[in-house]
């Protein structure tokens, strides 16, 4: 499995933390950076990369981080073919429902809202939940991806 990862300043440290994670559990992670700290720099810059990646490569995987993890979505969400969740603490079945029922191939983190921790169990349910493959989930994402073209 390939995950390709991507942050602004506000989920720096956690991407990194969570780079380490993933190669520890023997996956091939490809930063799109940001590739060091800089208070001033704007999240598009590395979370498109991300999400042009994963749509180009069916095989891969996304995650995807800032401050609250909702502008990377809807950045993310721009690029045709990718289906971005978001999760920001709480309940991990919305990370589980999204990609049973929507085949989501990335997520969102919001650094200001989880800890290492949760990150790593949202991260973890997320690479290890499949699209359920339900006939209903098929036509409805379907439905969508023929609004985008």
């Amino acid at each position: 499995m390939k995950i390709y990862i991507g942050s602004d300043h506000a989920g720096f440290e956690l991407k990194e933390k969570l780079k380490k994670y993933l190669e520890s559990l023997s996956i091939e992670v490809i930063d799109k950076g940001a590739f060091s700290l800089d208070m001033n720099d704007d999240y598009p810059d590395f979370i498109v990369p991300v999400a042009e990646a994963v749509a180009k490569d069916n095989e891969s995987l996304g995650i995807i981080l800032g401050g609250s993890g909702e502008g990377e979505q809807i950045s993310a969400n721009k690029v045709e073919g990718i289906r971005a969740v978001e999760y920001y603490g709480g309940n991990l079945e919305i990370v589980k429902l999204g990609r049973e029922h929507n085949n989501a191939n990335i997520l969102s983190l919001g650094a200001r809202f989880v800890n290492e921790d949760e990150a790593k169990e949202a991260v973890k349910l997320f690479i290890d939940t499949p699209f359920s493959n339900e006939e209903r989930h098929i036509r409805r994402i379907n439905m969508i991806t023929k609004e985008e073209k």
